[in-house]
């Protein structure tokens, strides 16, 4: 196998492999938050406290990936030029 072919299998491979993820758990965790809906702070003494809600999640974690967001705005794009 040439190593273009091999490349294009690879990237063809990572891709399927995204939209199966995508169709499958279509939010993700919040990449500001890592996933808690609010940030760490830390106390005086070192110890960590809860800080404020994260604003990008609005506080639930998750975000919409973003092959997700696409489809959704494809979908909805396809939707509007095809009513009757």
């Amino acid at each position: 196998m040439t190593p273009i072919l091999l490349a294009i299998a690879c990237l063809l491979i990572v891709a399927l492999g995204y939209v199966g993820m995508c169709a499958a758990s279509p939010f993700g965790d919040c990449r500001k938050c890592p996933g808690m809906g609010h940030e760490l702070k830390t106390d005086r003494k070192g110890r960590p406290k809860r800080g404020k809600d994260c604003r990008r999640c609005k506080a639930t974690g998750k975000r919409i990936r973003i092959g997700r967001w696409l489809y959704n705005r494809s979908a909805a794009i396809y939707r509007e030029g095809t009513t009757d």
